[in-house]
């Protein structure tokens, strides 16, 4: 299976943050990976394979090799994506019209949310025999449930000229309609017919739902376009491509020494200060316990920080055809022209002279292609999870990740080819070869 067609899989099933871990760990488990609890003491063995969940949503695969003090070598994404939220108490009944009431989870580019085919994904929690241990379930309807519907142009003359949207009023998704069985009178006595529509798909009483953490996604499916299908159109290649980078090069991971470790962190969309989130000390205290299964103090943990290398991937900024101007005058990433490696002055972007000249010379000594990015000094851009975790770990770590428009788009575009490079990247990373 070529590098994308396996991409659009990997797309196909990571539909929330929860699933984005659900489908990384099934990778892992059929590679000899085996999970050990988070909640648990680790009895580990050298050269064997790891993985740990945090809450559901974030996920860290290790292999801790012989002679472990030869350094780490780390490689971290996060699972979460722009989208919409389901609040509690969600349904809205109004002239006959179901709506959902949503929240917006990260920076969306909200217009292009409007008329496309939506689905639900996430946890829900339901009663358990105990009440500290609830039981958790994930779904995922796999098929359009909703629409944001947009304004017609004959009820709004300046609906193209750039108004502004209220994330309140018109981002709610068209749910349902009344029928003779479901009234507002029903609606309003707590008859949810979102309540209804899970317990049916989880076979459940709608007494059993206690809670839950719903993503709405854009259910359409990747494509290839370009004249000669070139170029590739999906959802969440922020940052789902990244995360199967990570995911491949751990499996593909032949090193003999050190320490090889994969991260897939949640809530870069919004900030990372969460549990588990890349500003959180969940990474640095895996580690640690790494270390101790094997005898070491923290003394060496602490020092060998200093001799480890992270890669923080995430996706960076094409060069847009359309507007040229927005990025660097000398630092402009083309789609299909390899990985991008981002540089920031003011360290939104980690790295430093020796970063970039390691991953430099790993491209060049294996023929992968690459760019340089910078942004636009009259333009902040964004930020990713490695300046973050590097700061609380204190290793050496550079951002790379593949270039595409419109970032954080219902939609974003990516080249065919460049999946490939940052793959190729991460591998050579973790094998040493290639």
């Amino acid at each position: 299976m070529s590098y994308t067609g396996s991409l659009f899989n990997f797309i196909n099933n990571s539909t929330s943050s929860f699933h984005t871990v659900l489908n990384a760990q099934s990778y892992l488990i059929k590679n000899g990976f085996e999970e050990v609890n988070f909640s648990e003491d680790w009895q580990l063995k050298a050269d064997k394979k790891y993985f740990t969940k945090i809450y559901d949503s974030t996920l860290i695969a290790f292999i801790p090799h012989q002679n472990l003090r030869e350094g780490m070598k780390i490689a971290v994404s996060h699972t979460d994506f722009p989208c919409l939220k389901i609040k509690p108490s969600a349904d809205i009944m109004q002239n006959d019209y179901g709506k959902l009431n949503v929240e917006i989870y990260g920076g969306m580019i909200l217009n292009t949310w409007f008329d496309r085919p939506l689905s639900i994904a996430g946890k829900v929690v339901l009663k358990g025999q105990d009440c500290y241990q609830p039981d958790v379930k994930f779904v995922d309807f796999k098929r359009p449930l909703m629409i944001i519907p947009n304004l017609a142009i004959h009820m709004d003359r300046s609906i193209n000229s750039g108004k502004s949207i209220s994330k309140q009023k018109e981002m709610l998704p068209l749910a349902f309609m009344q029928t003779e069985n479901n009234s507002e009178d029903e609606l309003a006595n707590d008859n949810s017919k979102l309540i209804k529509l899970l317990a049916e798909e989880l076979s459940c009483t709608q007494e059993d739902i206690l809670s839950y953490d719903l993503t709405v996604y854009q259910v359409e499916t990747p494509y290839y376009l370009g004249f000669v299908g070139e170029l590739v159109t999906a959802p969440r290649l922020d940052n789902i491509t990244s995360v199967k980078a990570c995911i491949e090069g751990i499996i593909a991971d032949k090193r003999k020494v050190g320490l090889d470790i994969a991260v897939l962190f949640d809530n870069e969309e919004v900030g990372s200060r969460t549990k588990q989130g890349g500003a959180s000390n969940v990474l640095s205290n895996v580690i640690e316990r790494i270390y101790m299964a094997f005898g070491y103090t923290r003394q060496a943990f602490l020092a060998d920080l200093a001799k480890s290398f992270m890669l923080s991937i995430d996706v960076a900024h094409a060069m847009h055809p359309n507007y040229v101007e927005k990025n660097d005058l000398t630092n402009k990433p083309i789609l299909n022209k390899g990985l991008a490696i981002k540089m920031a002055a003011s360290q939104s972007y980690a790295g430093d002279a020796e970063a970039i000249a390691i991953v430099r010379a790993l491209c060049e000594k294996y023929k992968i292609n690459y760019q340089m990015y910078v942004n636009n000094s009259d333009i902040s851009g964004g930020s990713t999870i490695g300046s973050i975790a590097s700061a609380l770990l204190t290793m050496r770590t550079l951002d790379v990740g593949i270039p595409i428009l419109a970032m954080h788009s219902a939609r974003e575009t990516m080249g065919k080819d460049d999946q490939k490079s940052l793959e190729k990247l991460v591998r050579v990373f973790f094998e040493g070869f290639y």
